[in-house]
């Protein structure tokens, strides 16, 4: 018989102030380059679909 995983309660979180506002401070640093990652790679495949099937270009602005 397999035995059963131990469960565990979680019922309270003491978390200095100063620190969770660091750590807020910190996370909101890491998603610049994140964002700027991700911004690039959504651009590389626009790209190639608008290479592949032609669409997204302006020539309703050309008339």
């Amino acid at each position: 018989m397999a035995e059963q995983p131990a469960r565990t309660v979680l019922s309270d979180i003491d978390i200095p102030f100063g620190s969770l506002v660091l750590f807020f401070v910190k996370a909101s640093l890491a998603v610049i380059p994140a964002a700027i990652i991700v911004s690039f790679i959504l651009a590389v495949i626009g790209w190639i679909f608008r290479a592949i099937f032609g669409f997204g270009r302006m020539t309703w602005m050309m008339t």
